[in-house]
């Protein structure tokens, strides 16, 4: 929605200058902007352009409905990138303890290392052992069926 139809260019100037000061106040106390909006941000937004509204020409119902399932939606997206994440970490630490026994590569910095999998470590960041040293299940390039 363009809020900048029903501001003149001396009011969109002074909100602009708010803003910055503001920016700027924040990375001064140790906190730097951020280039994207979240849903705290987008319900703080809506919060404020509901108080600020001009009582004679409110928010259409249809604008407010659209805006509110605009929320919902940012919500379930940020619940299900949640869960993907946890789903990730969990199917590669469930996959690190198959590799046990077979052949890979491991594309560690410039070199190749070829071994057996001796060992498994399970946990937020899984590895693998090969040839008595431990490497990420990233660095892992061709897994042999012995």
């Amino acid at each position: 929605m363009d809020m900048s139809v029903n501001m003149s260019p001396l009011e969109r100037l002074d909100v602009e200058t708010k803003v910055n000061n503001h920016n700027k106040s924040l990375a001064a106390n140790g906190r730097v902007a951020k280039q994207e909006l979240g849903k705290d941000d987008f319900l703080k937004l809506l919060l404020t352009q509901l108080a600020n509204q001009d009582p004679l020409s409110p928010l259409e119902n249809t604008e407010f409905i659209a805006q509110m399932a605009q929320f919902s939606s940012l919500e379930q997206m940020t619940n299900m990138n949640t869960e993907f994440t946890k789903l990730a970490s969990v199917l590669t630490d469930a996959r690190s303890t198959e590799y046990l026994g077979k052949t890979v590569d491991i594309n560690h910095g410039d070199e190749t290392i070829t071994g057996i999998v001796e060992a498994a470590v399970r946990g937020e960041t899984p590895r693998v052992r090969v040839n008595g040293s431990f490497y990420n299940m990233s660095e892992i390039a061709t897994i042999y069926d012995n």
